[in-house]
């Protein structure tokens, strides 16, 4: 694991995503997807981000084919973040202890990694009866910005997924109850990552989501979602896609298909929009 440790803001950060369709358990299958699609369209690209359970798919089996954490998907992930000088965001699950959970994990170029454990799992499915709860949110830092990471269902859940005001920043600031701050503050994350296998029936909520999770945290959000027909016969759309703070897409892919798309995100421009637009300093 590595600390946040606060370094210069890289003014613009480009994120390629891609949309995958999962080979149904078989991690060597998944993985030479991967390598393949950054290989051709993936350079010079600052993060790389693949789905939830990218290596086996959402599949009842999750739990008999969790990894230790040490394992080869981890391995793998280290060798994408290595070559390509940037840092690899994917899910899969890991044993803990006597239990699995669906972990998130992010990969830095010189092996160290951070992770978030899903902190709701999807009820509707074996997963909640297979895997433990992540009960602990998580933010990271690469290359100035600082990063929310989140998976599938969290998406649902607005008060999980809330920027704050950062706690120095409000020292001196009114705390009456009443009277609001009016001096600038600055917020907790300015990029939130998802991670998904959200199914097509419900895609709809999915890129509504994305935009509300947007717009109301003031912050880029960038939600990748696994494409195809899994091996339950589940169909997956995909409609993974990059949106900035006012809710409006940088880019997506196109419906159904597995393909790699990228967005380059503004720094400069995230923070004008925060100055003019200070509505987090009247948050709940």
């Amino acid at each position: 694991m590595r600390a946040i440790v606060s370094e210069m803001i890289q003014p613009r950060l480009t994120i390629a995503y891609y949309q995958q369709d999962i080979v149904w358990e078989q991690p060597d299958s998944n993985y030479a997807l991967v390598e393949n699609a950054f290989a051709t369209q993936g350079q010079n690209a600052d993060v790389l981000v693949v789905p939830e359970t990218f290596n086996t798919g959402f599949s009842d089996n999750m739990a008999a084919m969790a990894e230790p954490q040490e394992g080869a998907t981890l391995q793998f992930a280290r060798s994408m973040a290595r070559r390509h000088d940037a840092l690899l965001v994917g899910t899969w699950t890991v044993r803990v202890g006597d239990g699995v959970v669906n972990r998130l994990h992010w990969v830095y170029p010189d092996g160290t990694f951070g992770y978030y454990d899903k902190g709701h799992t999807f009820r509707m499915s074996s997963e909640a009866r297979q895997l433990l709860r992540g009960r602990k949110r998580e933010l990271l830092e690469w290359r100035g910005w600082r990063i929310k990471p989140a998976v599938c269902y969290d998406l649902r859940f607005p008060k999980w997924l809330r920027n704050g005001v950062v706690e120095e920043e409000r020292q001196g600031l009114p705390t009456d109850g009443v009277t609001k701050p009016t001096q600038a503050a600055t917020l907790d994350y300015d990029l939130l990552l998802v991670c998904a296998n959200w199914p097509g029936s419900r895609h709809e909520a999915w890129s509504t989501l994305l935009k509300a999770r947007a717009i109301e945290n003031l912050c880029y959000v960038v939600g990748v979602n696994r494409a195809g027909v899994d091996g339950v016969d589940i169909p997956y759309t995909g409609n993974s896609a990059a949106i900035d703070y006012k809710g409006m897409e940088l880019s997506h892919c196109e419906s159904g298909v597995a393909q790699l798309q990228t967005a380059v995100l503004d720094y400069e421009s995230l923070q004008t929009f925060r100055q003019h637009w200070p509505f987090y300093l009247d948050f709940d």
